[in-house]
């Protein structure tokens, strides 16, 4: 056992004897009281030896009574007389990036809608290149068998040459492809484009070998895909968040518009409707709870 001039030496006192832990109820009642002090912040008062259940200063590394390590090394202080704990390695503290500009607390950001952003600025672009003369109108529309020109059913899509049917068609393209990508991401755009407009027209060309142009079975396909999962929730019965009275008005429009002009064909509605299908129920069902 250490002499007296060992605790001076150390701080504690030479009058200040070893006692170890009652094992009555006192000892109880003074341990749950250390718990307490020290889950209610006061951390900073005492902590207890686990080997004699000594009260001992948090600033030191061996007990004082039994000689017991207590850690390894001295814990850092910083200036206002707060004890600063090391992390484990391996686990690098948590921290949040600083918010960025128009970013809510709580609220994660919403996905930029990059690719539907693309698409409509092709079609704006479609709508107008062929019109000064620098692309001929036949050679970036399917109308009839492709050929050698492939690139005819990737061109078709984003060609208009009625300004009704281009503003419907892009309206629509942008409003359910933001949708689509906010929610899903830009794969399902992508996929939607080539199948539904790409694929469209290229089935077009050798079905019926009639004229194929504009997007409206992209945007039947975008359409069909985004209110798939509201429509599952509507044929069970259950709330949905989607506004499926403007879809259908939507929807509409876009499958009528073969009889408005000639450009819009009923094979690339039927290929939007079929893709959107395909595209809508995986989707649907992985977002169900």
């Amino acid at each position: 056992m250490p002499d007296s001039e060992g605790y001076q030496r150390r701080g504690f006192g030479g009058d200040r004897r070893h006692r170890p832990a009652r094992r009555d109820g006192g000892g109880m009642a003074r341990r749950r009281l250390t718990i307490a002090l020290v889950s209610t912040g006061r951390s900073d008062l005492f902590v207890v030896c686990k080997n004699c259940g000594a009260e001992v200063s948090p600033y030191i590394t061996e007990c004082p009574y039994c000689g017991k390590r207590l850690r390894k090394r001295a814990p850092k202080i910083d200036r206002d007389g707060r004890v600063i704990e090391r992390t484990p390695h391996g686990r690098p503290t948590p921290s949040l990036t600083p918010l960025r500009r128009g970013e809510i607390p709580g609220i994660a950001r919403e996905r930029r809608p990059y690719v539907t952003s693309a698409l409509v600025l092709l079609g704006v672009i479609g709508c107008l290149l062929w019109r000064t003369g620098a692309v001929g109108y036949s050679t970036v529309i399917t109308a009839g068998a492709v050929g050698n020109q492939w690139w005819r059913p990737f061109t078709a899509p984003f060609v208009y040459s009625n300004t009704g049917y281009a503003f419907i068609a892009l309206a629509a393209i942008a409003l359910f492809g933001t949708l689509l990508e906010r929610r899903a991401g830009p794969l399902l755009v992508i996929a939607a484009v080539l199948l539904a407009g790409a694929g469209g027209a290229l089935l077009s060309a050798q079905i019926t070998q009639s004229v194929a142009a504009g997007g409206n079975g992209i945007a039947l396909a975008m359409l069909i895909t985004w209110a798939m999962p509201d429509l599952l929730r509507l044929r069970k019965g259950h709330e949905f968040g989607g506004d499926l009275i403007g879809v259908a008005v939507f929807a509409v429009a876009l499958v009528l518009m073969p009889l408005t002009t000639t450009e819009a064909g009923w094979v690339p509605c039927a290929a939007g409707i079929v893709v959107g299908i395909l595209l809508g129920l995986p989707t649907a069902w992985l977002q169900e709870p």
